[in-house]
């Protein structure tokens, strides 16, 4: 039995997927092209390929052997199983090429959405640390010279460091179980799951989490229409891309209207899976007979309106957090500079 290999990130799927339509195109069998694959393969994806071609030479399919070896994502598998069924699979590869370049385009940019404020809310708390743990006691012992102390909102903040510096093995395996939960989050399906349920609670990213999921969508409905399937399979197999709940209920309820004997556009329409500019596209497209392209089109669209969502969250977020870091800083050195300066002026009298 083939052993489960590490699963393949977007760019590697859409690579291999790249690869397969070119060496079908040419005529090679899909065995031959595997091994074809595996020649030029990394040295930690070797036992993925040779998993996948003894799979071929038992007799499976391109989509079973790919499932077989827990490398690939369900959807692509189903696809690739529809293409092979279909005789369609070289089609089917170009498409999931460009599905999952588009998958990591996004993923790309959310993460570059969350790496700044990270790193900016890390500076914050670590300049802040720095002022009330190391600032503010020589603060502190120039005003003892001076015949007075820290009041107020510094001592406070001078007592909160004091407090910090005291218990700092105790902050830094609090700090440790942080990145390690944080972690958690970011490497298993649990945590990710979880994360998900938390970001969606913050409603500009509740949006954004819509907007990709509908995106996802049109975009798998457009791979699995172009494969030949149904449209109800391809509502059923499409649906699974939506991970936002809402917009999976949507397509649930699409397809029940379907199952119905409403017409595919009424059915989306009546579901509010799309806004009224998507949906009215996706109507006359639909009776057109060009449904496909215009679900692709309606992706593309979906990609840029969410590239240009997050970068209206970084330009809002920069100045923010720039604004917030000042402000705390600046009330910091304002309450122990204003008292000094008053008892300087004193002595200067």
């Amino acid at each position: 039995m083939p052993t489960q290999s590490k699963p393949f990130s977007n760019l590697e799927v859409s690579a291999f997927c790249s690869q397969m339509s070119l060496i079908l195109k040419s005529g090679i069998s899909t065995t031959e092209g595997v091994a074809i694959l595996s020649e030029d393969a990394a040295p930690e994806r070797k036992e993925f390929y040779t998993s996948l071609h003894a799979s071929l030479e038992e007799g499976e399919t391109l989509g079973e052997a790919l499932r077989r070896t827990g490398a690939f994502p369900d959807y692509a598998c189903d696809m690739i199983e529809i293409g092979v069924q279909s005789g369609r699979t070289d089609e089917v590869m170009d498409a999931l090429t460009v599905h999952y370049e588009r998958e990591e385009e996004i993923a790309s940019s959310i993460r570059s959405a969350v790496t700044y404020p990270a790193v900016m809310i890390g500076m914050m708390f670590a300049v802040v640390i720095v002022l009330i743990t190391r600032v503010l006691p020589i603060f502190n012992q120039v005003f003892l010279q001076l015949g007075s102390q820290l009041t107020g909102f510094s001592r406070g903040l001078m007592n909160l460091g004091s407090v910090i510096s005291r218990y700092s093995v105790v902050f830094v395996i609090l700090l440790l179980l942080l990145a390690a939960f944080l972690l958690w989050l970011c490497k298993t399906a649990g945590g990710r799951r979880l994360r998900q349920k938390l970001m969606s609670l913050i409603p500009p990213i509740r949006r954004l989490q819509r907007q990709l999921s509908t995106g996802r969508f049109a975009d798998g409905l457009s791979i699995a229409l172009s494969s030949g399937l149904s449209i109800e399979d391809g509502l059923q197999i499409a649906g699974r891309l939506a991970a936002d709940p809402d917009t999976r209920a949507k397509v649930e309820a699409c397809a029940k209207a379907y199952r119905e004997g409403a017409s595919f556009s009424e059915a989306v329409i009546s579901s509010h899976i799309f806004s009224g500019l998507y949906a009215r596209m996706l109507s006359v497209g639909f009776q057109a007979g060009a449904t496909e392209s215009v679900l692709r089109k309606i992706a593309d669209r979906s990609a840029q309106d969410s590239d240009e969502h997050i970068s209206r969250m970084i330009s809002i977020l920069e100045p923010t957090l720039v604004a917030i870091l000042s402000c705390v800083v600046g009330l910091i050195l304002l309450s122990v500079m204003l008292p000094l300066l008053g008892i300087m002026s004193g002595i200067g009298m």
